[in-house]
């Protein structure tokens, strides 16, 4: 049997062929709104505000627990499917978030202490900005003016 008539490892998975045929069909949705100059313009500036509002809400989110860093690289990867400089930056803070959280990870205990003293005061800090130290206060029927928020 000769490697022409072997099926190929990669195209045999039943996993990589879905993936093939989702990028096609992909590909066919957007050369079919591309073919139309005003569909193509409307279609970039719904995935340029879309994605910049996810964006912002990753940027937002990154302090608190939960997936702050990966709603912003799903607000750069919404951009990037459109945009060249988003995928440029989505890369570039891609491998610089690997290389710190790498560096992070074999630090010794008084810095990763000091790097959750950091978030709690950011997250704290936000939380009184926003007004919300000065709800929950309320809830418990405490009255301090240090609690309100400046704006």
């Amino acid at each position: 049997m000769s490697t022409d008539d072997a099926p190929s490892r990669e195209a045999a998975t039943p996993a990589r062929a879905s993936r093939d045929e989702e990028r096609s069909r992909y590909r066919e949705f957007r050369d079919g709104i591309a073919a139309r100059p005003g569909a193509d313009r409307i279609y970039r500036i719904v995935v340029g505000v879309v994605g910049t509002i996810v964006l912002l809400l990753g940027i937002v989110a990154i302090p608190y627990p939960g997936p702050g860093w990966l709603i912003v690289f799903a607000g750069l990867g919404i951009l990037a499917s459109e945009f060249a400089w988003a995928k440029k930056v989505l890369r570039w803070v891609r491998v610089r978030y690997d290389a710190f959280m790498e560096w992070f990870g074999r630090q010794n205990l008084v810095v990763k202490g000091i790097g959750l003293l950091f978030t709690v005061a950011v997250v704290l800090a936000t939380l009184w900005l926003l007004g919300a130290l000065e709800l929950v206060a309320g809830w418990v029927g405490l009255d301090w003016a240090w609690l309100q928020s400046p704006l």
